[in-house]
C-alpha cells in the first residue's frame, strides 16, 4: 500500500488557505498543503490558545490565529476541521468575511447535518462544498498529524445540488494533490454509508470495551493482562476523540439506528447458530466475513502484514 506522496506542485493550487481546527486532520492537512505546495498561504485557526501556540512552534503554517474573521480574510479554501457540533458557530462566524468565491469544505465524517447546519451562514458568492476524507487514528492534537495521512485514502465530497462545478474541481484537485482518492455523492448517501462502515464499528467498540471494564473486577484483571488481537483492536477504536465521537452519533442518529436495528437482526442469528450448534452455519458465516476482509486488502485501503499492535504510521506518531 502507497505511503509516500508525489512531487509537489509547481505552482500552489490556490494563494491562501484556512484550516479551522488543528487536530489530527487539520495538522495533517497543514502539512501536507506544505509538503505539496498546495497553498502559497497556510492560516490555522484554533480556539485553545495552548493548541495555536503548539502550532506555531512545529510550524504547522504561515500564520496561527484565534481570530476566525483574519483567518478567512482572503482565503480561496476554507476548511473546517473541527466536530460536527461546532459547525454551525464556525460558519456563522465566519459567513460575513469570506471573500467573493471563496469555497468552504469541512472534514466531518457526518454530511447531511453539516450541509444543514453550515449553509444557511455562508453568503450568496461563496460556495460550500462538504468533504469527509476516510482516514484517521486514534490520537489527536496537533502533535497527531502526519503529511501522508491521505495517502490512498478516500476523500468523500457531498456538494448540494447546484453547487458551482469549477469549485467542486478544485476541491477535488486538492484531496488528489494530497493523495487521496475522490468520491462524489449526495450526502444523505454517504451518511448511510459511513454508518455501517465508521459509525456502527465505533459504537460496538465503546460497547465492547464497557463490557470488559465492567468485567475487570469480576476476572481479576485478567481482561487487560490477557487482552489478545481483537480487543486491542476494539480498544484503540475505543479510544478515539469523545467530542468528535459524540457529535457523530448525535447528528447521524437515523442512518445509525437503521444500520444497528439491521445489525441486531444478524446478531440475533449469530445467537441461534452458537445456541443450536450450527458448525455449517458459522463455518460459512466465517467463510463470507473473511472474503470482506481480502477484498478491503485487494482495494489497497489496508495491508495483509502482521499487526501485534505495532502499525509503522502509528508509531510515526
Amino acid at each position: 500500500m502507497p505511503e509516500s506522496l508525489g512531487r509537489p506542485l509547481e505552482t500552489p493550487l490556490i494563494p491562501k488557505l484556512a484550516i479551522i481546527g488543528l487536530g489530527l486532520i487539520g495538522a495533517s492537512l497543514a502539512r501536507v498543503a506544505r509538503q505539496q505546495n498546495l497553498a502559497r498561504d497556510i492560516v490555522g485557526a484554533d480556539a485553545d490558545p495552548a493548541v495555536r501556540a503548539r502550532a506555531k512552534e512545529i510550524g504547522l503554517g504561515d500564520t496561527m490565529t484565534g481570530d476566525l474573521a483574519e483567518a478567512v480574510a482572503d482565503a480561496d479554501i476554507v476548511i473546517l476541521c473541527v466536530p460536527v457540533g461546532a459547525m454551525r458557530s464556525v460558519a456563522a462566524a465566519i459567513g460575513p468575511h469570506l471573500k467573493q468565491g471563496a469555497i468552504v469544505s469541512d472534514t466531518g465524517s457526518v454530511k447531511a447535518s453539516v450541509i444543514e447546519a453550515v449553509a444557511p451562514h455562508l453568503p450568496a458568492h461563496a460556495h460550500l462544498v462538504p468533504g469527509h476524507p476516510v482516514a484517521g487514528t486514534e490520537y489527536s492534537g496537533p502533535d497527531a498529524g502526519f503529511s501522508t495521512l491521505f495517502v490512498n485514502r478516500w476523500s468523500i465530497l457531498t456538494p448540494p445540488e447546484g453547487t458551482d462545478e469549477a469549485a467542486v474541481r478544485l476541491m477535488s484537485d486538492f484531496w488528489t494533490a494530497a493523495g487521496a482518492n475522490v468520491e462524489v455523492m449526495s450526502a444523505t448517501h454517504h451518511d448511510i454509508v459511513l454508518a455501517i462502515t465508521s459509525h456502527v464499528p465505533h459504537l460496538i467498540a465503546y460497547n465492547i470495551v464497557r463490557t470488559a471494564a465492567d468485567l475487570e473486577t469480576v476476572t481479576q484483571s485478567e481482561v487487560m493482562k490477557f487482552s489478545a488481537g481483537g480487543f486491542r483492536d476494539f480498544t484503540r477504536i475505543a479510544s478515539s476523540d469523545p467530542t468528535m465521537w459524540r457529535d457523530v452519533f448525535l447528528n447521524n442518529r437515523d442512518a445509525v439506528l437503521e444500520v444497528l436495528g439491521r445489525f441486531n437482526e444478524d446478531l440475533s442469528s449469530l445467537q441461534r447458530m452458537v445456541r443450536s450448534g450450527d458448525g455449517d452455519g458459522l463455518f460459512d458465516l466465517f467463510t463470507r466475513t473473511r472474503a470482506i476482509r481480502r477484498g478491503i486488502i485487494a482495494q489497497g485501503q489496508e495491508t495483509a502484514a502482521p499487526d501485534f499492535g505495532r502499525r509503522v504510521s502509528e508509531a510515526k506518531v
